[in-house]
């Protein structure tokens, strides 16, 4: 049984319908539901496992999260039809119902899920849209940490070890 399909795109010249509002944009790729889920996914998760206080980690608090969550809504101004994109997915799926969220993060499995969008996007996405897609989840990661450490100091040995990490699963590095 195949899965469904999420179609996803670049848009034509982003040039206004008649109603004054932005065309539909064209598929230039599908992914299925599976791959629509992870990616869509993958930026809380970064949130989570970001947050999580650990050995040379101190506790980020509040504003942390808070700093994640704008960076995730950051997206919206992407010049990216598959961030802004992914971004009204996770609006659209969080209208008001809270999900069952597992506090417990596997920073393995994360950089597991992270390999994993980055060669569903290789496959599948426009290379600009998979390069914004995976700086951008690198961006949410990056203020999270930010907002954890102590102002005006660089990230904690521990958080850089993370963003590293992060950022070669991402294939940013």
């Amino acid at each position: 049984m195949l899965a469904p399909e999420v179609p996803m795109s670049h848009s034509v010249a982003g040039e206004p319908s008649s109603a004054g509002r932005r065309a539909a944009p064209l598929t230039t790729a599908v992914y299925t539901v599976a791959e629509w889920d992870l990616l869509t996914a993958l930026p809380g998760r970064v949130i989570v496992a970001a947050a999580v206080p650990g050995p040379g980690r101190p506790h980020p608090g509040v504003a942390a999260g808070l700093a994640g969550l704008d960076a995730v809504a950051a997206g919206r101004a992407f010049d990216s039809d598959l961030v802004r994109a992914v971004v009204a997915a996770i609006y659209a799926r969080h209208d008001g119902v809270a999900d069952p969220v597992d506090r417990r993060t596997d920073v393995v499995d994360l950089l597991a899920a992270c390999r994993d969008a980055t060669r569903v996007l290789r496959r599948r996405a426009d290379p600009a849209d998979s390069a914004a897609y995976r700086q951008w989840v690198q961006s949410v990661a990056a203020r999270v940490c930010r907002a954890a450490g102590a102002p005006g100091l660089p990230p904690a040995p521990a958080d850089r070890r993370f963003l590293d990490r992060l950022g070669g699963a991402l294939g940013l590095r």
